[in-house]
């Protein structure tokens, strides 16, 4: 089984992550809680109450561990293909498989994807949405869990809500991902063929814009399900109020109409473009130099 793929997904992971964490941060927030009247607000709140280091809250952990996610990602497509269709990475641009074989093999990637990432990102959106800083206890009458890091929120929610607690949302994120990376690789594949000549392989300008092309795409596809598996993920905080995706769907149409898939759209697109230009660059990079 070849490695390059998961050690070029590893590091091009956590450039990505650095590169978009403080605006997923207001995205979850907007997603999760109602006291903000929009984007610049949560942004000011944010920024007011908890200084810069508010938008980088839960952002230690999946620096190391989404790392691992997007090995997974890129590894699990690669090893897919090359099992699909005996395209290896080296001829993958000039010898380009065929695009059934890519949405096979991306959504493979996003089912192994969604898999490991569960614990990381329940984590992630647990402490983003703590308004306070680590080490404060919680304000007279506010609710919720304080979690002084990741560490000790993962114990917390262990200890909580059992095994099961640290893989809250794991549905919705199982059916937000596995259609959207087929999406995400086939999108970057189809541009990358038909922004560079036959039998060429494509340029940087190329793979930054077929990369954020990619990435904006598929966080189109994959905001609605997104606001459901945030939603489902702080269920836990104050008791479970949803019995799964579909009543949380149910809940959050009949309270909020069907407006409340489209919370965080504008972050996602913002953030996914650059986020995703800079992941494919590295990615493509860093395979050139191990290879």
């Amino acid at each position: 089984m070849p490695v390059e793929e998961f050690v070029a997904g590893w590091i091009s992971g956590a450039v990505g992550l650095a590169l978009g964490h403080p605006v997923d941060t207001v995205k979850v927030r907007l997603q999760t809680q109602s006291g903000y009247r929009g984007i610049l607000d949560c942004v000011i709140k944010t920024y007011r109450n908890e200084t810069v280091l508010g938008f980088f809250k839960g952002m230690s952990f999946p620096l190391l561990s989404v790392a691992l996610v997007n090995s997974v990602m890129f590894g699990a497509y690669s090893n897919a293909l090359l099992y699909l269709s005996a395209t290896h990475h080296h001829d993958r641009h000039t010898n380009p498989p065929h695009y059934a074989h890519v949405l096979i093999a991306g959504s493979f990637s996003g089912l192994m994807q969604a898999v490991v990432l569960a614990p990381v990102d329940l984590i992630k959106v647990r402490l983003q949405n703590q308004l306070h800083p680590y080490g404060l206890r919680s304000l007279a009458g506010a609710s919720g869990a304080q979690y002084r890091g990741p560490v000790h929120c993962s114990v917390s929610i262990f200890r909580e809500e059992g095994v099961m607690g640290l893989f809250r949302g794991t549905r919705a994120l199982v059916l937000r991902d596995t259609p959207t990376l087929a999406i995400y690789f086939l999108t970057y594949t189809s541009l990358c063929q038909a922004m560079t000549a036959q039998e060429r392989e494509p340029g940087p300008v190329t793979v930054l814009v077929a990369g954020g092309c990619a990435g904006t795409a598929s966080w189109v596809l994959a905001t609605p399900l997104d606001v459901i598996k945030a939603r489902l993920q702080m269920d836990g905080v104050k008791g479970v109020s949803y019995c799964g995706v579909w009543d949380c769907i149910r809940i959050s149409v009949r309270r909020e109409g069907p407006q409340v898939f489209l919370k965080g759209l504008t972050l996602n697109i913002i953030r996914a473009f650059p986020v995703n230009a800079v992941t494919f660059l590295s990615y493509e990079n860093i395979l050139k130099l191990i290879c």
